[in-house]
C-alpha cells in the first residue's frame, strides 16, 4: 500500500523518463541474466497511459515531462543515421495526445530528448534538422550515451560503446553542431568515467550539458559491495565536474540495479524514509556542489521502477529536500528542469 504522498501540491518537471514497448519483442529477446534484462521483462509496455497513471494518478503533482532517448521506435527503413528519427516522430504523437488537453492541465513529453550519432561528424547535421522537425517545437537536445567499464557484468546487454567515446574527435565534430542549433545534451556515463564529461564541458564552455543519475555509482560486478569505498572518489569526481558553470546534474537513477543500494528490487518494496536514507549521500553531495539551480530531480522511470514505485520515489525525494528553502525546492523540482529544457511556460500556464 502507498503511503501518504507528502506535498502533494508542489509542482514537479519530470525531466528524465522513457517510452518503449517490448511486448513484441520479449519472445524474442535473448534471455539475460543481467538486471537490465529482467527490466524490460518487469516493465515490457511504457506507453501514454502507464505513464498518466505514475504521474497523475500515483498523487503527486507533475505538470510536464523530459522524454529520454532509449533506442525505442526507430525507423524501420531508410537511411541508418536518420532511423533514430523515428523515436522523435512517436514521442512527439504521445505529447500532442496529453497537449489536447482532455487529460487535464499534465504535459507528457513536454521536452524531448533524441538520439543522433555524434561520430558522424559535422554529417550529422541533417539528423539534428530532421529530429527538430519532427519534433514539432518539443526537441530540445540529444543523448549519446558513453556508459563503459571493463568488467562486461556491469552493464550486461548495454555495453559495446568505446572506452572513451566524449574524448573522441569525431564525436566532438558531431557534438559542435548542436551549439549552432541551441540543443542541449544529456550525459549518461558510469562513476568511473565522470571525468570525461568535465573534459568536454571544458572544450564546448557554452554547451549546456546535464549529467544523468549523478555519475551513476556502481555496486555490480567488481564495484561490489564497494559503494562506501567509492564514495570519495565519486564525490571528488562531482565537484570537479561542478566547477563547469554549462553543467547541471539530475538527481535520480538511484533505484537502478547498476547502483545496487541496499537491497532494493522488483521483489523487494521499500518505503521512503529508507529510499531516502540509501539516497541521501549521493543526493545532498550533488546539490551542495552544483546549488539548487542547476539541479533536478528525475525519475528515471520506468528504469527505477527496479528499486522503487513513482509515488515512493518521489516521497523520498521530499524528504531529501525537505529542510530545503521554498525557492530551492521549487529548483530542484520544477525551475532547474524548466530552464534548461526551455518549458518556462509549464509554470506560467
Amino acid at each position: 500500500m502507498i503511503a501518504e504522498i507528502l506535498d502533494p501540491d508542489l509542482p514537479i518537471i519530470d525531466p528524465h523518463h522513457h517510452l518503449w514497448d517490448f511486448g513484441p519483442l520479449l519472445p524474442h529477446m535473448p534471455d539475460t541474466t543481467h538486471p537490465f534484462g529482467r527490466i524490460a521483462r518487469q516493465s515490457p509496455r511504457y506507453l501514454f497511459e502507464e505513464l498518466f497513471r505514475d504521474c497523475r494518478e500515483a498523487g503527486h503533482n507533475v505538470i510536464g515531462t523530459v522524454f529520454l532517448q532509449c533506442g525505442a521506435f526507430y525507423r524501420a527503413d531508410g537511411p541508418p543515421e536518420m532511423k533514430p528519427v523515428g523515436e522523435v516522430e512517436v514521442v512527439n504523437g504521445v505529447a500532442a495526445r496529453s497537449a489536447s488537453g482532455i487529460y487535464g492541465a499534465f504535459r507528457a513529453c513536454a521536452g524531448i530528448i533524441g538520439h543522433a550519432d555524434l561520430t558522424l561528424g559535422a554529417a550529422v547535421g541533417p539528423v539534428l534538422d530532421a529530429e527538430i522537425a519532427a519534433g514539432n517545437g518539443r526537441f530540445r537536445g540529444i543523448r549519446h550515451i558513453a556508459a563503459y567499464d571493463t568488467d562486461p557484468e556491469v552493464l550486461g546487454p548495454l555495453a559495446g560503446t568505446p572506452a572513451d567515446l566524449y574524448g573522441d574527435a569525431r564525436f566532438r565534430e558531431g557534438f559542435a553542431e548542436l551549439g549552432k542549433r541551441g540543443l542541449t545534451f544529456d550525459a549518461w556515463v558510469l562513476e568511473p568515467q565522470i571525468a570525461h564529461v568535465t573534459s568536454l564541458a571544458r572544450a564546448f564552455p557554452d554547451q549546456p550539458i546535464v549529467l544523468d543519475h549523478v555519475g551513476t555509482p556502481l555496486g555490480l560486478g567488481v564495484y561490489k559491495g564497494r559503494q562506501q569505498e567509492r564514495f570519495s572518489a565519486w564525490r571528488a569526481a562531482i565537484n570537479e565536474l561542478a566547477t563547469c558553470p554549462n553543467v547541471m546534474v539530475k538527481l535520480g537513477g538511484l533505484a537502478m540495479p547498476f547502483c545496487a543500494l541496499g537491497d532494493l528490487g522488483p521483489d523487494t518494496r521499500t518505503d521512503a524514509k529508507t529510499l531516502a536514507g540509501l539516497f541521501r549521500p549521493y543526493v545532498e553531495t550533488s546539490i551542495e556542489a552544483f546549488g539548487a539551480r542547476r539541479a533536478m530531480f528525475e525519475s528515471n522511470f520506468p528504469v527505477d521502477r527496479w528499486g522503487a514505485d513513482y509515488a515512493t520515489l518521489w516521497n523520498a525525494f521530499k524528504l531529501i529536500a525537505s529542510g530545503a528553502s521554498p525557492e530551492d525546492k521549487h529548483e530542484l523540482f520544477a525551475g532547474a528542469a524548466a530552464r534548461f529544457y526551455r518549458l518556462e511556460e509549464l509554470l506560467t500556464g
